[in-house]
């Protein structure tokens, strides 16, 4: 990967870090992004600086063990949690940590997220189970919620937020903002009705994307 390259891959995470504040989805200095480079290269998002004070050349680059390549500052404080989904989902590209409401009512609640909005049901590959609360800066914490999360692409920490993947960046997203509208229309169809209609992404027979 060239300068140039790696500068627009940077450019890239720094947008959808304020397209996250945009969106409501993170406050304060949580959250964080990241994107696999190549073999054993990773760009994340630096520790406890907020995104509207973030530029592209605060980004760090890591090695799979964590260790800093490049960048000023350290790497968030749950990169060992990205580096164990990069290596138990070689089909993961990139990574989005948010602490969203809606969904944050369900990690409270203990209970999965299902199926509300096909786009949701498309995105996810399925209902999003809750990950047990666990401090979330270590490395067994990234192992046991990729074997909550297996094979699907996102997961809800209890008590903490929302994390969801994808081949690229934009899918990565995209899932995030489909899991926390699912979550609202969810939340809100209860008000209504004990029973509501949700979708089971098996059953849709559905491949790609909306």
């Amino acid at each position: 990967m060239t300068d140039l390259d790696l500068q627009a891959v940077k450019q890239s995470v720094l947008d959808y870090c304020l397209l996250s504040m945009q969106y409501g989805l993170n406050f304060n200095t949580q959250g964080n992004i990241s994107v696999r480079l190549g073999e054993n290269r990773f760009l994340i998002t630096p520790t406890d600086l907020e995104y509207d004070r973030m530029t592209a050349d605060d980004m760090v680059v890591v090695d799979a063990d964590a260790n800093v390549l490049g960048g000023p500052h350290q790497p968030s404080s749950e990169v060992t949690v990205h580096l164990a989904v990069y290596r138990r989902r070689p089909d993961v590209n990139a990574i989005v940590h948010t602490e969203p409401v809606f969904a944050n009512v369900f990690g409270v609640a203990g209970e999965p997220i299902t199926g509300a909005l096909v786009n949701m049901v498309i995105y996810t590959k399925g209902d999003v189970p809750i990950m047990p609360f666990a401090l979330s800066n270590r490395t067994e914490f990234g192992d046991a919620m990729c074997d909550v999360m297996g094979d699907l692409n996102a997961v809800v920490w209890a008590n903490h937020g929302l994390l969801t993947v994808g081949d690229n960046l934009r899918d990565a997203f995209k899932t995030t903002v489909a899991v926390e509208s699912a979550a609202k229309v969810l939340v809100h169809a209860r008000a209504l009705t004990d029973k509501p209609i949700v979708l089971d992404y098996k059953s849709l027979g559905i491949t790609g994307s909306l």
